[in-house]
């Protein structure tokens, strides 16, 4: 197992030393981590909450970073570069239509040379027609251009959910990290657990007086959530790191695994209120998918909403964490764990409006 307060020691040694006016023999690499040799990345979903934070990450490690991004009325064609206080700021933008191959091959890559494609993108709700869309074929689009444009490695991210596939988004997912293993390319599939704003979304409720709702008794599910920036980090690790190369990764924040109910502790506790919990039946969210199928017999847009259902329900019901098909059962034991922030200081962080968030399509879940 890897000692990192003994690294942690060492490096203070060597600092010391390094101040003291000693001069030091350059540290040897790890053997899993190449020596850092700056990559040219494509990335796309870069406007997104984890891909703001990954291309960050690119840029703080010294990587040249040009994002695909969808034209907005808001945002200018020609629109090369992001404003100095907008968190894209030293990424070149690029406007191209992920649905197209032509614009991601024509507009995006523009017949340069690209060592790396890094995807945050995912469909926004999920429903079928979305995510076959942009989960699968639009990811297939920009697999093609990129190995035109000479890339040789792609780091995807993916989601945990995949490993028990129920839903339509979580078999598109899965369809194309199929045709990326088959690709021929160095890959890694990261399959993160739950993002911390994904589990905040009940803040504005308890403000108002009103009891944290829960599926069952609380402990149905947990999770072990991630922050977007130490996501952020392991997403950008895998570019140099051989030991996450041609991997499937599932990966989730530190600590021990949490429940709903355990989560809901958590929040209370970062707004200074005693605990109150209201139990809903897992049938209640039954109820509500047999009354939208039904309906969307008659009625088409009813459909996308019963699968919206359908995920919900699924969140409400399985844990975020890695199967033991085995067994069959989760395995906190076996998630691993990355990075360093809790979802304990997020919500201490959340409450003190040190931090925002806009949980868009995904308010959902």
């Amino acid at each position: 197992m890897h000692d990192h307060r003994a690294c942690a020691n060492e490096a203070a040694r060597r600092n010391a030393l390094h101040q003291a006016g000693f001069k030091m023999l350059p540290e040897p690499p790890s053997p899993h981590i190449n020596p850092f040799m700056p990559e040219r990345v494509f990335v796309l979903g870069g406007t997104g909450t984890i891909g703001r934070a990954t291309v960050q990450a690119l840029l703080r490690a010294g990587h040249e970073v040009v994002c695909g991004v969808r034209a907005k009325p808001d945002r200018s064609a020609q629109m090369s570069r992001a404003p100095a206080d907008d968190p894209l700021a030293g990424a070149q933008l690029r406007q191209a239509d992920v649905r197209d191959p032509a614009s991601v091959l024509r507009d995006g890559f523009q017949g340069e040379h690209f060592d790396v494609l890094l995807s945050c993108m995912a469909s926004r709700t999920g429903a079928p027609k979305d995510a076959w869309a942009i989960d699968h074929q639009a990811h297939v689009h920009a697999l093609a251009a990129a190995k035109q444009a000479g890339v040789g490695q792609m780091i995807l991210l993916s989601a945990i959910c995949v490993q028990k596939p129920q839903l339509a988004f979580q078999q598109a997912k899965l369809a194309f990290e199929q045709t990326l293993i088959e690709s021929g390319l160095n890959y890694s599939i990261v399959r993160p657990t739950a993002f911390f704003k994904s589990l905040a979304g009940q803040l504005e409720r308890l403000r108002r007086g009103k009891p944290f709702l829960m599926f069952g008794d609380g402990s149905l599910t947990a999770c072990k959530p991630i922050s977007d920036a130490d996501l952020a980090q392991f997403l950008v690790g895998c570019i140099a790191d051989s030991s996450r190369h041609r991997q499937i990764l599932p990966i989730g924040g530190p600590g021990p695994a949490l429940t709903a109910r355990e989560q809901g502790e958590l929040l209370f506790q970062a707004l200074g209120q005693s605990p109150r919990f209201k139990q809903v039946p897992v049938a209640l969210l039954d109820a509500i998918i047999s009354a939208l199928s039904l309906g969307g017999l008659l009625l088409p847009r009813l459909k996308d909403k019963a699968e919206l259902a359908r995920i919900g329900r699924y969140y409400a019901t399985e844990s975020m964490l890695v199967w033991d098909p085995v067994q069959g059962r989760y395995d906190a034991d076996a998630t691993p764990s990355s990075g360093s922030r809790t979802l304990k200081d997020f919500y201490a962080d959340l409450v003190a409006g040190r931090v925002t968030i806009n949980r868009g399509d995904h308010a959902v879940f």
